[in-house]
């Protein structure tokens, strides 16, 4: 069950990476969603390595094949199966550690619960299973389409580079405009210097991705053990290098109180809307583990990339004293890439608990 995400629209995964390919089963999905195979097949470029200077030079096409479930262009209701295939592995860049634990990776624990790892990429705890997750996103994202739900994430923090305010101050559809997802050219251009040059000195380095969801409409989650950011927060947690979740004002909430915190209800805007306003948002569009119609927003900090391309001490697995320096292509910093996974999850989570209440009417 490890392999599989969700209740309603659930995602299987398989595949690891230097096996023959990444692929999943996404069942679910609901019956006559028009899908769109160029808008899959972009939000996997999004993903895929080699696509400038700050990410791994791993060169890989990842072209998805949809195997089934969809029939003249618009899903059948069935489960929808798909492949994107390996087809640039360097396994030999992993040789000298085959008998060693990497510093901060999953090989000392895999190897600890399986009692066998691959140590080709890291086998199935590598970063690139996370094409699945863009696939099952993708399909998601076409799903929450037909319910006017976007969701949208950008990188707002690179090591000691922050954005200043929140996501309002900016242009979101900026992100895109640069190899960091940032929506703030300036901060582009000095987090993308930053990544430069510490992938010139071997090394890596981490951040922060916020991601808004809006269109949501209110009554996603349950107000006990199925709460709606508690599923967010498992979901962004599952992905790798996550290291924190929060949402709404989070942390910083806790040095406030309750008078500056308090979000005011509003009348509707008009007589065509019958969802209430709220004059603040510090509860992230989330009350109760209820969604209450406002946008959800929220930020997940990302661990620096544990290769490091400087020689480190270790064990080996035979628990004896080692050292050994990672050779091949890797991520100086992950978020770039990450931007596409974390709207992934947030996507699929949104319509799982979507789908758990209601029935998506398509849009004719």
């Amino acid at each position: 069950m490890s392999n599989i995400f969700g209740n309603i629209f659930t995602l299987t995964s398989f595949g690891e990476s230097h096996g023959a390919g990444i692929g999943g089963v996404v069942d679910g999905m609901p019956a006559g969603i028009e899908i769109d195979l160029d808008f899959i097949q972009s939000e996997l470029d999004r993903r895929r390595p080699g696509q400038s200077s700050i990410t791994t030079s791993r060169r890989e096409a990842d072209r998805v094949e949809l195997l089934s479930g969809v029939f003249e262009g618009r899903s059948t209701g069935c489960p929808i199966g798909f492949l994107v295939r390996n087809e640039n592995q360097h396994s030999e860049d992993y040789d000298n550690m085959r008998h060693l634990f990497r510093p901060s990776h999953a090989d000392y624990t895999y190897y600890n619960k399986y009692g066998t790892r691959d140590h080709r990429g890291g086998g199935r705890s590598s970063a690139r299973v996370t094409i699945s997750r863009c696939v099952g996103g993708a399909l998601a994202k076409l799903a929450l389409r037909q319910i006017g739900v976007s969701v949208r994430a950008y990188t707002s923090q690179v090591g000691p580079i922050v954005l200043e305010g929140d996501y309002r101050n900016y242009d979101l559809s900026l992100a895109e405009q640069n190899a960091v997802r940032c929506p703030d050219a300036e901060k582009a251009l000095q987090m993308m210097k930053l990544i430069e040059q510490v992938k010139s000195e071997g090394d890596t380095i981490g951040g922060v991705i916020t991601c808004v969801v809006s269109g949501c409409p209110a009554g996603l989650g349950a107000p006990e053990f199925d709460k709606l950011h508690a599923a967010l927060g498992a979901a962004m947690l599952s992905i790798n290098a996550v290291k924190g979740f929060e949402y709404g004002e989070g942390f910083a909430g806790a040095a406030q109180r309750g008078s500056q915190q308090n979000d005011i209800f509003l009348p509707p805007c008009n007589a065509d809307n019958a969802q209430p306003r709220t004059a603040t948002n510090h509860s992230g569009g989330i009350q109760g583990g209820i969604s209450n119609g406002q946008d959800i927003y929220m930020r997940i900090a990302f661990k620096p990339v544990a290769t490091l391309l400087q020689e480190q001490l270790t064990i080996d697995t035979a628990l004896q004293p080692a050292t050994f320096t990672a050779h091949g292509r890797h991520d100086p910093c992950v978020l770039p890439r990450a931007v596409p996974v974390v709207e992934a999850m947030a996507a699929m989570t949104v319509l799982d608990h979507y789908l758990l209440g209601k029935t998506i009417k398509i849009r004719q």
